[in-house]
């Protein structure tokens, strides 16, 4: 892609669907989902460019407005039509910005607890972008604890182990803890607000959908994001944080099954 290079799986057979994940996770946070969506639909993950296993090119950072680019790019070269798209995080204001601004059709929107209707950084957010020269240089150890409980907040139910390794592991060493600040830095509600101005010209069928339990962004701002699409649906998954697919992966599955029909 015009960003860099991008790591990317297919699953299953049926109407495509193709998932975005947001910050700070990537693909992985899908994979209690993709089975039972991949049953009806050809389903769609990828890392956005700077996370998991993709690469940015140099020079290149990844802001939203890179990664909404980069989505139309991959629904044009996987030659999708109109797919149906779900964002979670900032993969929401990547999704309405590839829809809204970048032209990218689709028969359908899901938004999971998402970056979509500014302001939505939290306080270490903002702490870590008025001082992102203090977390490139902290010790790596204390980095890593940092980010290691943030990380574990984004969830209901406790964290295992296993699970926060899979999650840090792109964050480690010094070149994943710029990698991090990298993507704190580059994210801003600026790429979001073209795409905000357009939300009552949204036609397409849209799920709002949110962890009951998120810490992150609360339920609040999911109804309002509801209330600024025309039509939207709003529901809400129970026993979830922010990282809803990845607290209760089945109730999200059967939530957009639902939805896409």
């Amino acid at each position: 892609v015009s960003g860099g290079e991008v790591a990317a799986d297919v699953f299953g057979d049926g109407p495509p669907v193709v998932l975005v994940h947001g910050a700070p996770s990537w693909s992985y946070l899908w994979r209690g989902v993709v089975p039972s969506l991949a049953r009806n639909h050809t389903v769609y993950v990828w890392d956005l460019p700077g996370f998991g296993d993709s690469r940015l090119a140099p020079g290149v950072w990844p802001s939203i407005e890179l990664q909404a680019r980069t989505l139309a790019e991959l629904v044009d070269h996987w030659g999708l039509g109109e797919p149906g798209l779900v964002g979670h995080d900032i993969g929401g204001g990547i999704v309405m910005r590839a829809h809204l601004i970048e032209q990218v059709p689709t028969r359908g929107l899901a938004l999971l607890d998402a970056a979509v209707l500014g302001p939505w950084n939290t306080p270490f957010t903002e702490h870590q972008q008025r001082y992102p020269q203090a977390y490139r240089t902290m010790p790596e150890d204390v980095f890593t604890d940092v980010i290691d409980k943030r990380l574990r907040s984004a969830c209901h139910r406790r964290m295992s182990d296993e699970v926060a390794e899979a999650y840090l592991s792109q964050w480690s060493g010094q070149a994943g803890q710029n990698r991090w600040i990298d993507q704190v830095v580059s994210v801003s509600f600026d790429d979001t607000r073209e795409a905000v101005a357009k939300l009552d010209q949204v036609t397409a069928p849209t799920l709002v959908l949110w962890g009951e339990q998120d810490q992150w962004l609360s339920t609040t701002t999911g109804d309002r994001l509801a209330a600024a699409i025309p039509g939207a649906q709003r529901a809400n998954i129970t026993a979830a944080g922010h990282f809803v697919a990845e607290d209760n992966p089945n109730d999200t599955a059967d939530a957009l099954l639902q939805f896409f029909g």
